[in-house]
């Protein structure tokens, strides 16, 4: 084991070895011919290229040098594409903050069984009036950013809940091609995380809508992993034990606390809102929702076509399934 591999268990280890191809005696090896790539791309500014950060690109592609590289690249190049995104990235910026607050992203404090981070999104609780959704995707990002410092996260990965719940067609409306296409970009293409399920709990109709025509943009991987579940929480408990669980998803703890997250990140700083008001949101973030220019979904004028919409008898949320997938 190298100084590199010091932060994992035997556990996890032995799992790096089986499931990633991470090897001790090559290990330096991996990193340099991923480090050598570089060079191939000079239009890009690779910020960093030390040993731990290359390694949790090897890790987020099973060691594949090549995919490696092509992930590390393509971090660079999404943020050196969306600047205003990462400007005032950092906990205490307004916009983070209160999406940070009201649970943009939580953290369970349990990891599942495979040793997995279970993150939590209640997406009702979007303040429209204080933050935007770039916020809440610069939140998620800065938050994965802060988790997979973490060497066990890197090789055991996350797995996303979302609760639908008493979310409003309204907020469903914002969710435009633009934005998608940003968080799609942000986090299945350029992040070196590894994903093992993304469940969708009490989703309205629109929602199961939307998914259907969002679904082809997907890669098949995430495709296999996105589990909609409806109001079928037994479904989600086959998958993640209810012991873990807080009880807004019929687990067995109390009620999650939307804050805790935000005050691992924000620590003191986590009750401080001097600098939070309306005039403060005139962030750059806020005309990144506005300039954004559909590259892979401009075939597209919004999410779901309003006479789509029209056409969906209001029974169809009653009779429709849920689409488990179990792969």
């Amino acid at each position: 084991m190298t100084h590199l591999q010091a932060g994992l268990s035997p556990e996890t280890l032995e799992k790096a070895r089986l499931e990633l191809n991470e090897n001790p005696d090559t290990l330096h090896q991996d990193i340099q011919e991923v480090r050598d790539m570089v060079i191939t791309r000079p239009d890009i500014g690779f910020l960093r290229t030390d040993d731990a950060f290359i390694l949790r690109f090897l890790r987020a592609r099973k060691f594949q040098h090549f995919e490696a590289f092509r992930l590390l690249a393509q971090y660079f190049e999404y943020r050196q594409q969306n600047l205003d995104m990462f400007k005032s990235f950092k906990a205490t910026d307004p916009g983070i903050k209160q999406a940070l607050k009201d649970g943009f992203p939580g953290g369970l404090a349990n990891l599942d069984h495979y040793g997995r981070k279970i993150l939590v999104l209640f997406a009702a609780n979007w303040d429209q009036s204080r933050y935007t959704l770039v916020d809440i995707l610069r939140a998620i990002l800065l938050s994965l950013e802060a988790m997979i410092e973490d060497p066990e996260l890197q090789v055991n990965g996350f797995v996303l809940i979302i609760d639908w719940s008493n979310f409003t067609f309204k907020q469903a409306s914002k969710l435009t091609p633009s934005m998608l296409r940003l968080a799609i970009e942000g986090l299945q293409d350029s992040f070196p995380a590894r994903f093992g399920g993304i469940h969708f709990v009490n989703q309205p109709w629109y929602i199961h809508a939307l998914y259907t025509v969002i679904r082809p943009f997907l890669k098949e991987k995430t495709r296999k992993r996105i589990f909609l579940h409806g109001n079928n929480l037994n479904s989600l408990h086959q998958l993640i034990h209810p012991e873990i669980l807080p009880s807004e998803f019929g687990g067995m703890l109390p009620p999650y606390d939307m804050g805790t997250w935000a005050r691992t990140l924000l620590d003191h700083e986590y009750d401080d809102d001097s600098e939070c008001n309306a005039d403060s949101y005139n962030t750059p973030a806020k005309d990144v929702e506005k300039d954004l220019s559909p590259k892979s979904m401009k075939r597209s004028q919004s999410v779901v076509d309003p006479g789509v919409l029209k056409r969906m008898d209001k029974n169809e949320e009653e009779n429709m399934q849920p689409l488990l997938s179990l792969d």
